[in-house]
């Protein structure tokens, strides 16, 4: 491996887990407005690592040689804990999915029960269930894949790190 790739292993790490993040997120936005995937109130949920994350992970790349370098270590430490986060909220919604435990009450038809009143605009409404797969893909559903990528990417983080504090060493 040529030395200017080992020396910056840590920004590469770094950047393609943002590729990796915007590639998901772009699929995701791309399934709903394309492929007519509507998202539960679950799916809504997980996207929320990568609104807070991506941007984040954008300035630290952006910023790479100027940030101070224990600042550096914490904002990476804060988006790979985002993802970590995403990654707990995938894992959960697939639980939800297969039937492991019970899914929030908003989206899996154990909620309060509806008046007339409520009826008035119903075909206005789409409701997506959470505990409904609309896609599976070698037996994972989409919730499935974005924990594993979240995943993916949380280890790409932390890959970045170890390789800084072995650069640094």
């Amino acid at each position: 491996m040529p030395l200017a790739l080992i020396r910056a292993r840590d920004k590469l790490l770094a950047g393609l887990a943002f590729v990796l993040g915007l590639a998901t997120i772009a699929a995701a936005w791309g399934s709903q407005l394309i492929g007519g995937l509507y998202p539960c109130d679950l799916c809504l949920e997980q996207r929320w690592a990568y609104y807070l994350g991506l941007p984040l992970l954008l300035g630290i790349l952006v910023l790479w040689n100027r940030l101070p370098l224990a600042l550096w270590y914490v904002l990476i430490a804060i988006v790979a804990a985002i993802f970590l986060w995403g990654a707990y909220m995938g894992g959960y919604h697939a639980g939800v999915e297969w039937g492991f435990w019970p899914g929030p009450t908003s989206c899996t038809g154990t909620g309060v029960s509806i008046s007339l009143s409520d009826l008035q605009n119903l075909n206005a409404a789409r409701i997506v269930p959470c505990d409904k797969v609309q896609f599976r893909f070698l037996g994972l559903s989409l919730a499935g894949y974005n924990m594993l990528i979240s995943l993916g990417i949380v280890g790409l983080l932390v890959g970045a790190m170890v390789a800084q504090a072995r650069r640094r060493a």
